[in-house]
């Protein structure tokens, strides 16, 4: 499914070679989107300077107040303001509206664009207004990942975002390339979360790519949609690498096209000759479904895998979380296993999940995941009045599951 080769290669006339000498690391992606970004002059040790840089409502207040009091007087970048954590997760010690109005005075002081709660989520805008192949994006959470499309995402803490601000920039050494070679074409059934945890699992407990920059090519790519794509991509931050790019193709030049940004659009591919210090080969044909246990998406095991031995497994998964709760609390994962089958709960009994299935559906409260169409006693489409089910509700007055049951049985209604 996944081999780690530790070892440089060069990607050379179709195929990997051996590779003594660091020449050619000018032939990655990485490498010259790097060096258009470095102000330092020296390739080794660089001074980047990002297109532009995006906070949420739970980072950005801390930002711009550590700013504004070390002399900031404009954003020296665009600097989007999204307000889509907070508004999420309003669970007490947060007064949202504060944040937000912060956030909206400071936009407008400050030049800022400011994205209203419940309108856009960060990544999902940045993807859609700022991503473009070539382009870096620095963000203060730590899933900022757009190498997708073309462009270098890096997730850091606050005090980075300050420095670019400040009109500084921020200082790494040249990291190390590690080609994330794809092949062969996903099971039906297996998703790019099954992908993401292989390759977490694969990497992150060696440090196998621990702040190097991850980039993916090979045939396998050009068999990925673009949403796959970044459904991998924005996982990558678990393996501990610095960043990661993609080559691009014509499924995301139609991606730009779809956002109304074409112009924006151009190809990327390594060169021949590309200089890696190592190579991560995913067969993507192997790859099964994964499931991630506690407490990092590393500790990862197939789905089968997890199916034929439960009991050890989550014996071994909480001794070791255990040691880490230092007796606070206990996990108990076994609880779940009847019968060496992993089980839910309803109404505190242990059951299968066809049993739990079953109990759901007599619940009226799921009305929107099974519907209760047939339970009125009325198939979509067949009698009533005016077009409307033989139940009698207009299509105003349906749930949702009614409504979507309805309109697949009776395309042309007019729902006005």
């Amino acid at each position: 499914m996944i081999t780690i080769q530790n070892a440089p290669v060069r990607w050379q006339d179709g195929r990997f070679a051996p590779a003594p000498h660091p020449q050619g690391r000018e032939g990655t992606m990485a490498h010259a989107i790097l060096m258009a970004h470095n102000t330092s002059g020296d390739p080794d040790r660089l001074s980047l300077r990002f297109d532009a840089m995006a906070s949420h409502d739970i980072t950005y207040v801390g930002i711009i107040q550590t700013a504004r009091a070390s002399g900031m007087k404009e954003f020296p970048l665009p600097y989007v303001l999204t307000n889509c954590h907070n508004s999420l997760c309003a669970v007490g010690g947060t007064i949202n509206e504060d944040d937000h109005v912060f956030g909206l005075s400071a936009a407008k002081k400050y030049g800022g664009e400011f994205v209203p709660a419940h309108q856009a989520v960060i990544h999902s805008y940045m993807r859609e207004r700022y991503a473009a192949p070539g382009r870096m994006i620095l963000g203060s959470d730590s899933h900022t990942r757009y190498g997708a499309y073309g462009c270098m995402g890096v997730g850091e803490g606050g005090g980075e975002l300050v420095k670019q601000l400040l009109e500084n920039t921020y200082d790494v050494p040249a990291p190390e390339v590690v080609l994330v070679w794809l092949d062969g074409k996903p099971r039906k059934g297996v998703g790019p979360q099954d992908v993401a945890i292989a390759l977490v699992a694969a990497t992150f407990p060696k440090g196998d790519v621990k702040n190097k920059v991850l980039e993916f090519a090979g045939p396998g790519v050009k068999e990925l949609s673009a949403d796959y794509r970044i459904g991998i991509d924005v996982m990558t931050t678990e393996t501990s690498c610095l960043t990661s790019i993609w080559e691009t193709d014509e499924t995301i030049r139609r991606y730009y096209e779809n956002v109304g940004r074409p112009e924006d659009f151009r190809e990327l591919k390594p060169q021949d000759g590309a200089y890696y210090d190592s190579v991560v080969k995913i067969d993507l044909s192997r790859v099964e479904c994964m499931i991630a246990l506690p407490f990092h998406p590393s500790i990862a095991y197939t789905v089968h895998e997890l199916q034929a031995d439960p009991e050890r497994i989550f014996a071994e998964v909480e001794e070791a979380c255990n040691k880490q709760l230092g007796g606070k609390v206990t996990m108990d994962l076994r609880r779940n296993i009847v019968d060496g089958k992993v089980t839910g709960k309803v109404n505190g009994e242990s059951v299968t999940l066809a049993a739990r299935i079953e109990a759901m559906k007599k619940d009226t409260s799921t009305d929107f995941m099974f519907g209760s169409v047939q339970r009125e006693g009325w198939k979509p489409g067949e009698g009533g009045d005016g077009g409307k089910p033989a139940g009698g509700k207009k299509p105003s007055e349906m749930s949702y599951a009614e409504l979507a049951e309805y309109l697949a049985a009776n395309p042309d209604a007019n729902l006005d």
